[in-house]
């Protein structure tokens, strides 16, 4: 439970509000050019096409729950849906309770739900970026999702690759991608249903996600935390593009090469190191959720036999 709010002074939060901007402008900036020039890059655009944040969205600093703005400059959060005036801070501004939906409570439930089921279990560090093999098997060059980029060891010897491994994907938004040829080649057939029992921490995709879990509870996040989860996905979105079939050194990106024992070793040792990083960020989000659930949470109601009926946020771990 929290005691009171944090009270943060006109020249303090404008100070994290520009240190956000100037952080992700690292990535946002280059990509509205690209963007506005037509030029597509197979590796980054990811995190803006696939990831639904857009640009400005990323850009734009929140300071989470239980965090009051002062000054003349933070009645301008007014015209941003879900702000308020505090009701014990004269002058101050900070997120509404009120504006905590039941679709934002769902949203928290599952994210809670698949934040701490996925941070209960050890890291399998086996699958080796097979799912991009997966997701070209038996195309030809002309049908691959990032067409302009050639396969390093061209159609025949990228088959060759995926018929020689055992794929052991369980992260269902990567499989939904694989190819019909590719999918009875999966040791796991993982469905959406599925996620909450298939999840682990050494899933590349899974890590990424946490951007994903991130900026679905915008404006509730602090965006210090949906950064950090940014930060991380780009750095794991150029391993599993590296670890991929493309050849993408023209653009700096040297490849992990994993149909060799070396590389399969190499990319192990990365996905476990991004596995560690991840770990905090995921409890974090977590108690996230688990603040938000309970700030949103209606008082016990008392039934008609005297019984105090228990919310459901007690029964969260």
């Amino acid at each position: 439970m929290v005691s009171g709010p944090i009270v943060l002074d006109e020249a303090t939060w404008h100070t994290r509000r520009e240190e956000h901007r100037r952080r992700v402008r690292r990535w946002t900036e280059p990509h509205v050019r690209r963007r506005a020039n037509l030029e597509k890059h197979p590796v980054l655009d990811f995190l803006f096409t696939y990831y639904s944040h857009r640009p400005a969205r990323l850009e734009r600093w929140h300071p989470g729950p239980d965090v009051v703005l002062t000054g003349e400059s933070a009645r301008e959060y007014l015209s941003w849906s879900g702000y308020a005036e505090h009701p014990d801070v004269p002058g101050g501004v900070a997120l509404d309770p009120a504006a905590f939906t039941d679709s934002r409570r769902r949203t928290a439930e599952f994210a809670h739900a698949l934040l701490t089921a996925t941070a209960s279990r050890p890291p399998r560090l086996s699958c080796f970026g097979l799912h991009e093999w997966a997701m070209v098997y038996r195309l030809d060059q002309d049908e691959v999702r990032h067409a302009a980029w050639p396969l390093r060891l061209g159609s025949s010897g990228t088959d060759a690759v995926v018929e020689s491994q055992s794929i052991r994907c369980g992260h269902f938004d990567a499989f939904r991608f694989f190819t019909e040829p590719a999918r009875p080649r999966n040791t796991l057939q993982p469905t959406r249903e599925d996620q909450l029992r298939l999840e682990q921490p050494g899933c590349l995709h899974a890590n990424m996600d946490l951007y994903k879990w991130a900026y679905k509870l915008d404006p509730f996040t602090p965006s210090e935390l949906v950064a950090d989860c940014f930060e991380l996905a780009v750095e794991i979105r150029e391993l599993d593009m590296r670890a991929s079939p493309y050849d993408l050194a023209a653009l700096g990106y040297e490849p992990v090469r994993i149909e060799t024992a070396e590389g399969r070793a190499d990319y192990a040792r990365r996905q476990a190191a991004f596995a560690r990083r991840a770990a905090p960020l995921r409890d974090r989000l977590a108690q996230l959720c688990r603040r938000l659930l309970e700030w949103g949470e209606p008082p016990d109601t008392v039934s008609e036999d005297g019984r105090t009926r228990t919310a459901t946020l007690r029964n969260l771990p």
